[in-house]
């Protein structure tokens, strides 16, 4: 089974900072997080950035699709101003140059690959390439997930030995016959959609992982439920539970 955290910050610590960010996942470790989620994306020329939306608008000074912007172009956008005044100037992050801050930080991290529609495969041997050869030796291997289906068969194809996390969403009863088929380790639910029986998750020798969840109560009643992992905006909220 993977052991997974209790806590996980989500796009670092999205809660409190400007999400998927460098500085986001700085105040994700003040905040107590040893464990942090983001999301992996191509950009035109093939850099792999840290960004959710296949646009860029609501989170930078850009505008339109990732897909068709440059890496020298995103490298200019305020990725902060969005958040908050005093968020002026904090950049979109490669994801080389986080995994060398995610090491000067003692921090694992749960990497979300996140195509573009059509990139699934390229995004996820991108995402791959740069883990083998970036990743500090000697650390342990970072998690692996995605929604995109094809980018977890790549995945599982390409580094079989990176541990992967299925993420679902709305259809939780499929986590049994999908987990098997990707060789994944653990299982990701939405807080929303969970599965009838969440033991059998861990019966079957999986890992369990619930997001997006910002509430103790919430936190507390789903640790003792037998869910190893809660991913928050807030995981100095969460880690207080």
């Amino acid at each position: 089974m993977l052991r997974l955290p209790k806590v996980i910050g989500h796009r670092g610590a999205a809660a409190s900072a400007p999400e998927n960010t460098l500085a986001s996942i700085e105040r994700a470790a003040l905040l107590g997080a040893r464990w942090v989620e983001f999301d992996a994306k191509l950009t035109k020329d093939g850099v792999v950035i840290l960004m959710h939306d296949d646009d860029l608008d609501r989170t930078t000074t850009g505008h339109g699709p990732v897909a068709e912007a440059s890496w020298p172009q995103i490298a200019k956008l305020d990725a902060g101003a969005w958040f908050g005044p005093g968020w002026h100037g904090v950049r979109v992050p490669r994801l080389d140059e986080t995994i060398a801050r995610l090491a000067s930080l003692g921090l694992n991290a749960n990497i979300e690959i996140k195509p573009c529609p059509g990139r699934e495969v390229e995004t996820a041997a991108a995402v791959i390439e740069l883990v083998r050869k970036r990743w500090p030796k000697g650390r342990e291997a970072p998690l692996l997930s995605s929604f995109a289906l094809e980018s977890m068969v790549t995945a599982r194809d390409l580094a079989p030995e990176l541990p992967r996390g299925l993420l679902i969403w709305d259809t939780p009863e499929i986590w049994r016959a999908e987990a098997g088929r990707l060789g994944c380790r653990s299982v990701h639910f939405s807080s929303d959609h969970l599965p009838t029986d969440l033991k059998a998750v861990k019966r079957a020798g999986l890992g369990l992982a619930v997001y997006t969840v910002n509430d103790r109560g919430q936190a507390r009643r789903l640790l003792d439920a037998g869910v190893d992992c809660i991913i928050t905006d807030r995981p100095d909220t969460i880690l207080a539970a």
